[in-house]
């Protein structure tokens, strides 16, 4: 599954408008235009060949989104003292999978029972254990890597609770 395939379903899933996303881009840090936005969101299987005008995300433009989607969902928060003021640094470097479950589960508030049943609605039976193991920091040992069926699945729940 590819990073635009992560903002194509996120956005079906959410229901967010063409300008959101462009003001989600620009609080994570990041400036497009909402025809960039709409070049990023053009469905590209893998055996045909991209338009020209395709943009293609990588790491950092999903974690600006993500950072982003926070920040439009629960507000600016305030800085801590000696806290830089702005969107957090993007770093690019974890798994893009994992990265999604844990924003969107601190964007939408969600608990960890809500993140199961959305999982189970998806398609996917999993234990507390697992998911707190996919929602660890990348650092720590029992760190697991999210799949892309896993996200798919939990993409598919997501749009049962919120689009239903």
């Amino acid at each position: 599954m590819t990073n635009n395939d992560i903002l194509i379903r996120l956005r079906y899933a959410l229901d967010i408008k063409n300008k959101d996303m462009v003001e989600i881009f620009k609080l994570g840090g990041m400036d497009f235009t909402k025809e960039e936005v709409l070049n990023m969101l053009i469905k590209v299987n893998d055996e045909e060949e991209a338009p020209e005008e395709y943009i293609k995300c990588n790491n950092k433009m999903v974690e600006a989104f993500l950072n982003g989607f926070i920040t439009f969902k629960r507000g600016p928060q305030k800085p801590k003292s000696g806290q830089p003021e702005g969107p957090p640094p993007v770093s690019g470097k974890e798994s893009p999978n994992n990265m999604l479950l844990k924003k969107v589960k601190i964007a939408l508030a969600l608990t960890s029972e809500e993140m199961l049943d959305i999982l189970y609605d998806g398609g996917v039976s999993v234990s507390k254990g697992e998911l707190g193991a996919i929602l660890r920091n990348p650092s720590h040992r029992n760190y697991k890597e999210c799949g892309d069926r896993f996200v798919r699945n939990f993409l598919r729940g997501l749009t049962y609770k919120y689009r239903d």
